[in-house]
């Protein structure tokens, strides 16, 4: 089965690919399925934005399409910024971004933080599909690693000892939000065509 990725994110694309990989789903991305638009993300959820991103894809290639909107949330920030995190200090780049956060959160006791993912599957006879991934943390004191994208570096997993950037691509996808969320899309998907 051929679905598009509503995403021109090569990171995602590669991490998406390797945690639908063993199922029979071919993954396109945007630019393979030949779609150069960006739909502006006007929702107010996670699944929303999922939404506008899939059904552009998929209105414009013609094929099922999925999406997935995801951000971290920070307990001290009153969840913030949640749906806002790709577009949070838009200005900054991501280790800007994730300095600027450590230093809101300085003397602040409170760390705890959660990543969530919602994952929209889309189809042109209307059919829909959604699930939704968390993967709980803390806010670390200090970015450390080198893998992952994002907030990576600064999202501490306790039971790990690492952030989720020091964890392998293996670990990450079996613990991390978005693996959740496509493992749980995939196996509704496998329910529905059975």
């Amino acid at each position: 089965m051929r679905i598009v990725l509503a995403s021109n994110n090569p990171d995602k694309l590669r991490e998406v690919r390797e945690i639908l990989s063993g199922t029979d789903i071919e993954i396109l991305s945007q630019r393979e399925a030949g779609i150069h638009t960006e739909p502006e993300e006007t929702g107010t959820t996670f699944e929303e934005n999922a939404r506008i991103k899939a059904l552009a894809a998929m209105r414009a290639s013609g094929l099922p399409a999925v999406s997935d909107d995801s951000g971290i949330c920070i307990n001290a920030l009153g969840s913030c910024p949640g749906v806002f995190s790709s577009r949070f200090l838009a200005e900054l780049s991501y280790p800007e971004k994730c300095q600027r956060i450590m230093e809101l959160l300085e003397g602040i006791h409170d760390r705890g933080a959660h990543y969530t993912a919602a994952a929209v599957m889309v189809f042109p006879d209307g059919r829909e599909i959604t699930a939704e991934g968390i993967a709980e943390g803390e806010i670390a004191h200090e970015a450390r690693g080198e893998g992952g994208f994002g907030y990576d570096p600064i999202f501490y997993l306790p039971e790990y000892g690492k952030t989720m950037a020091e964890i392998s691509e293996d670990e990450k996808n079996a613990l991390s939000h978005r693996g959740k969320a496509f493992r749980a899309l995939a196996s509704k998907l496998c329910e529905e065509r059975n």
